[in-house]
This record gives C-alpha cells, structure tokens and sequence, in this order.
C-alpha cells in the first residue's frame, strides 16, 4: 500500500533564526526546546537516542571517496562497540546510540536489512521500487519504537563510505543546481577523486531529473537504502511531535525529501552546525534552517550534533531561569 504520513502538527511560536536576545545561540536553542516541549520553562532531554543508519553505496566502487568500500564494515563494528568520533561523544553526553544495518555490504540478514549496498548510480538504479518502500517504513517503524520507548530527542545520522554523492545528487537534483556545484571533498578525497565524483553526479543527475518531483521515485533512482530510512524516520519523528536535531548533509538530503513527504515536518528539526560540504549549505537553505554553528567538519556522521548535546541542557535550564526571573519582575 502507498506510503502515508499522519498530519504533522507544528510547534507554536517555533524561531527559525538566530534569538537577538543575550544569549544567542543559548537562547534560541531554548526558544526551540520550549516550542517543541509546549511550555514556556523547558526541561532538559531526558532521553537522547542518536540512531545510525548504515549503508553502502555501489557507486563507492568508482572511486568517489578516500576510503575503500570494505571500510564500512569496520566503521559499524567500531561503532557498536563505542568507537569512532560519534561512540566517544556519544559516551561523554550520555546519548544512547542505535546502529541500524540497512545495506551494508556483509552478511548480516537482521530484521531491518533491505539489501547488500545499492546500486551504482551513476548507470543503475539505487533501490527496487519495493526496497525503496520498504526502506522508508524501517525509518518509520524505528521512529515509532524510539517514541514508544521514551526518547524525546532524536539525532539521526549515517555511515557509509560513498553516502555524500547519493546525498548531493538529492540536493542538486531538488534544487536545480550543476554538479559541480554541490561536489565536496567529503572524506578528503583529492582532486582525481573529486572529478570522479563530479562525473558520478552528472551522471545521476541526468538519470534523477526525470522524476525529480517524486520523493520515492527520486530515492530509487539516485538515493540508497539509508537515506530512504532517514526520510521515513525524520518524517515520522514529527508526525510524533518528537524535536530532532539535523546534523550533516546526508540527513539534510532526506530531511529535504521527508518534508515534501510531510509537510510541515521541518517545524519539529534544527540544524545544529555547518559542514564544509557545498551541497550541505544548499539543502539548509532549501529548508530555510540556519545551523547554529560552524565547526569546520567537513563530513556528518552525528558528530557535530553530538559535541552540541551539552548545550542543549544547558540552554533549557538557562531559559527556565529566566522564565522564572520575569515573573519574580512582575
């Protein structure tokens, strides 16, 4: 049966730029933090679940990034068991962290496994019509268990060797840009690398453009099993009227699609920081969110998100004292 959203309620009074107030970047994320917590004196989250969606991508073969396709595997199983930038901050906020296998390219068949990597986009489709709907409700169904089972702050992020050119070639292809425009280094990959990429993404352009204005169709052809996740999940998370931090530009490209999806999802998100990816600056624009910081990271994977999990409390704790100093005042 075709995919269908609930409607999405929006926050009220939800800030979509910087707080002029003292505070800054403080304020408006406890501004943010209140809307979506509907009252005035917001609490700290209690429950911050950061959920992983992994993958890999057939174009990666073509020599897209610095790292060889094997490398996902390793990355997944580092991250398991609390490695990797995002495990150790992770661990330092005290976030529970959730790795969900959708199409790495290794032998593990679990309930939530749509495939071995996707297809090389450049020449063949990503996904199957049916893995591309099957993929979208695994991220819905893993929004709903994470709800259910008490998160109220969701970060979702991705890792997969290859993610940022399905990810670009989203952004391009919904925004009209030229590939060259949205090609980044990603994992530090030098120049022969980056014309490789260039030509992956002109060539997936010309195959997205015809069904640019179809979310699912547009995942099939140039996406991937993990962003056809983030979109369910992101979309579903604001049909739950769950907040949910937006970190890098994968995520981004499916918070693009979750919003055609589920309009109105967008009022639920905020982007917490700038990579140094092009396309990363043209999907946020896209979603009219301005990032809270610039880190200078130059890939996702929930990092950014997680190093800003600490002011989150205290912007909420800041917001609530002030809360209660106005009405000493009056």
């Amino acid at each position: 049966m075709p995919i269908e959203f609930a409607e999405v309620s929006r926050p009220d009074d939800l800030p979509r730029t910087r707080s002029r107030r003292p505070f800054g970047t403080l304020d408006t994320l406890g501004d943010w933090l209140a809307a979506c917590q509907g009252r005035t004196s917001p609490t700290p989250p209690r429950r911050t679940r950061i959920v992983v969606f992994a993958a890999d991508h057939g174009i990666a073969a073509k020599g897209v990034s610095a790292r060889s396709p094997e490398a996902t595997r390793k990355l997944v199983a580092e991250l398991r068991d609390g490695g990797t930038p995002l495990g150790i901050l992770a661990g330092e906020t005290g976030s529970g962290v959730r790795v969900v296998d959708v199409a790495v390219d290794n032998d593990d068949t679990g309930e939530f496994k749509i495939r071995r990597g996707s297809g090389s986009i450049d020449s063949e489709d990503a996904l199957t019509s049916d893995e591309t709907e099957r993929a979208v409700r695994v991220g819905m169904r893993i929004a709903d268990a994470e709800v259910d089972e008490g998160a109220d702050l969701l970060v979702p992020a991705e890792l997969g060797v290859g993610t940022t050119t399905p990810a670009a070639t989203v952004v391009a292809a919904l925004t009209g840009t030229e590939p060259v425009a949205v090609v980044g280094r990603g994992s530090g990959i030098d120049d022969n690398a980056w014309m490789r990429k260039a030509a992956a993404i002109r060539d997936a352009l010309r195959r997205a453009r015809p069904v640019v204005t179809e979310p699912l169709e547009l995942l099939r052809t140039v996406g991937g099993a993990d962003l056809a996740a983030l979109t369910g999940f992101l979309a579903q998370a604001a049909v739950r009227r769950t907040p949910v931090l937006l970190d890098g530009l994968t995520v981004c490209a499916a918070a693009m699609l979750a919003e055609e999806l589920a309009p109105g999802a967008c009022s639920w998100w905020l982007a917490t920081h700038r990579t140094t990816e092009q396309a990363h600056a043209l999907a946020l624009e896209h979603l009219g969110l301005t990032p809270l910081v610039d880190f200078g990271i130059a890939e996702g994977a929930g990092t950014g998100t997680a190093a800003l999990l600490p002011l989150l409390s205290m912007a909420a704790r800041l917001r609530s004292a002030s809360g209660e100093e106005s009405s000493e005042r009056r």
